[in-house]
């Protein structure tokens, strides 16, 4: 289970993809995009000063890193988007996967189905649900 600082990083994770909504970023395209990029490998790391930067910072350094990856589109609802990066935050700490592997078994699109019937969810719980589904699509 994560511990407390961890716990933080999953918050600042939160807010990071809830954030990409005021961007207007196509919510399923900024997920994968954050997911794959260097910027989310680099968040995962024991110790990286983007952990501490806030998620302003992050979108800024996602931005740069990814310009023409982004784009506006269909967003997903700020509970959504939140409970997504947090959820793959958690799942991070968890597990040890890197995000790269997490995207694999849970889409953006899987994890919006998921949310309605999830959310509510003790997180571990909800992880070990989203890798079943993984084993079955």
């Amino acid at each position: 289970m994560p511990d407390s600082l961890q716990l933080q990083l999953c918050d600042i994770q939160g807010r990071l993809f809830e954030l990409s909504l005021t961007k207007n970023y196509a919510s399923e395209q900024f997920i994968a995009v954050f997911m794959k990029s260097k910027t989310a490998a680099d968040y995962g790391l024991k110790y990286n000063r983007l952990q501490w930067a806030g998620e302003e910072y992050l979108l800024e350094e996602l931005a740069d890193e990814c310009k023409d990856k982004l784009a506006v589109g269909t967003l997903f609802s700020k509970d959504e988007m939140f409970w997504i990066g947090y959820t793959y935050c958690y799942w991070h700490f968890l597990t040890g996967e890197s995000s790269k592997k997490i995207l694999a078994q849970a889409s953006p699109k899987t994890m919006k189905r998921a949310y309605a019937g999830m959310h509510t969810m003790d997180m571990q719980l909800a992880i070990e649900d989203l890798k079943k589904l993984a084993n079955t699509d």
